[in-house]
């Protein structure tokens, strides 16, 4: 009997032996149902980095004309608020060379600036899959300028036959972004758990939200702009007859996809310095004239095609 009893005790201990060794080593495929790590961790990381915009400008004027006189000596051509503001003398050289649309203008330059750029996401690794992890990200893009004078420029034929060489105003902007977005990652690595002291590649793709504020400040350098009645309401008139315009702000919503590739490497089994570069379209972010108290609005010009492409470094911890 005593030969039973003592059977079974070593049978059992055998028994927790290996539960034991199950429940504290992790396994190289799929977990156990019981006891095994799945893998599914939550994430939180955090980045900075810089930003490199590029955009298109695109003229969105529309159907505004601008009049013009020419010289019937020199065939000299000027805006008809030069013309306005001359003595009778100089005025009686000049006759009507008629009105060119200004929407017809081409961008003096496109947009391409550099920026900071910040970012936090959260979110979690796949159970029985980690090498797969979904993250709700906010990604800030600071402010840069745009700065033209003029801001368009070009030949124009006018509704007389004239040639015009025009060049229609000047300006003073700025852009920001903030972009609101869901990603799905993949990490380049074999088993359960993340590999420690080695890079781990991995790629993402995703939508996002991009919410972008623009300041607009237009000057009328060239004098064409000053005698089109339609744009007296988007500022006030000086003494000179010229249109000091109102500052401008616009916001502009825009679906934004996502790309992302870089790697990661594991400083611990819980923290991840990654090194990654983020793609981000945007189709069109606008400024636009506003009048006094907000109630008018008129498109100006637009960064076409923005792509945004952020380099950045952050840490990742997983939990």
């Amino acid at each position: 009997m005593k030969k039973y009893i003592t059977s079974f005790c070593v049978f059992m201990l055998m028994g927790v032996g290996v539960a034991s060794a199950n429940w504290q080593y992790p396994m190289g495929g799929r977990r156990d149902s019981w006891h095994g790590d799945d893998g599914m961790r939550f994430v939180l990381s955090v980045r900075g980095g810089a930003s490199m915009g590029r955009a298109s400008i695109q003229n969105d004027i529309g159907g505004l004309t601008g009049n013009y006189m020419v010289n019937t000596t020199s065939g000299e051509i000027v805006t008809q608020a030069w013309y306005d503001l001359q003595d009778p003398t100089v005025q009686a050289q000049y006759a009507p060379a008629g009105y060119a649309r200004l929407g017809d203008l081409p961008a003096a330059n496109k947009y391409s600036e550099i920026a900071f750029a910040a970012g936090v996401s959260v979110g979690f690794t796949m159970p029985d899959t980690p090498q797969w992890r979904i993250e709700l990200g906010f990604d800030h893009i600071a402010e840069t300028d745009y700065n033209e004078n003029p801001l368009f420029q070009g030949s124009l034929i006018t509704s007389e036959g004239y040639v015009v060489d025009a060049q229609s105003g000047g300006v003073q902007s700025t852009l920001a972004s903030d972009i609101y977005s869901v990603m799905a990652f993949y990490d380049f690595f074999e088993g359960i758990q993340k590999p420690l002291k080695q890079m781990i590649p991995y790629i993402g793709v995703g939508a996002g939200y991009a919410d972008t504020k623009t300041v607009l400040q237009l000057t009328d350098s060239y004098g064409d702009l000053s005698d089109v009645y339609e744009l007296q309401a988007y500022g006030t008139v000086d003494s000179a007859g010229v249109i000091q315009f109102n500052k401008s702000d616009t916001r502009t919503s825009n679906l934004a996809p996502v790309v992302a590739a870089g790697f990661s490497y594991g400083v611990s089994d819980k923290m991840f310095l990654d090194v990654g570069a983020r793609a981000m379209y945007l189709p069109k972010v606008k400024w636009q004239l506003s009048s006094a108290d907000n109630e008018l609005r008129r498109d100006w010009f637009s960064a076409d095609k923005m792509l945004y492409v952020n380099a950045m470094v952050g840490l990742r911890v997983e939990f």
